[in-house]
């Protein structure tokens, strides 16, 4: 059984590690890291800078293996509390495709929506990453049709990142 607590600094060595290539590496965090790869005191102090910011904080999700997912929440836009953003969302790279990723989001929903009482739940993700996409479509969330993808330079190239949401109430199983 999956559950949620806040991250820890030594959740740090376990996330890093799951990051095995530089690919991998920018699915996951786009530009916000100046290099690969990226060490636990890398990660802490990236999360370090924003301690004092009460609109985003990080989670690590575990079982009685250890730390097996790891994500961050943010209220988008300072004073509306209507909407909630994850990144860095992830998980451990010998438990994909087992129901990790969707059990991680499903927790991450019921937080969002049953605790912080948001309306929508936002995330960005690379066209690129197609087993990314499957898991989010899987757990509910649906392309926002707002606006154009936003692009990135990541690797030599231009990925498109694909806006998703997932609004209360609406189905999504």
């Amino acid at each position: 059984m999956l559950r949620l607590r806040p991250y820890k600094a030594c959740d740090a060595q376990a996330v890093t590690q799951w990051l095995k290539d530089e690919r991998a590496f920018r699915l996951w965090s786009a530009d916000r890291y100046p290099r690969y790869p990226i060490t636990a005191a890398d990660l802490n102090a990236y999360y370090d800078k924003e301690k004092q910011n009460e609109t985003i904080w990080a989670m690590t999700a575990f079982d009685e293996t250890g730390v097996v997912g790891h994500f961050t929440m943010r209220y988008p836009q300072a004073g509306n509390y209507e909407e909630i953003r994850l990144g860095f969302v992830i998980v451990d790279d010998q438990k994909r495709g087992k129901g990790y990723g969707k059990e991680m989001l499903s927790l991450a929903r019921a937080y969002a929506f049953d605790l912080l009482k948001v309306r929508k739940i936002t995330l960005g993700v690379f066209e690129q990453n197609t087993n990314a996409l499957c898991c989010y479509r899987a757990s509910g969330f649906r392309p926002a049709v707002h606006s154009e993808p936003e692009q990135y330079n990541c690797m030599g190239e231009l990925w498109n990142c694909l806006e998703m949401e997932l609004i209360q109430g609406e189905q999504y199983e």
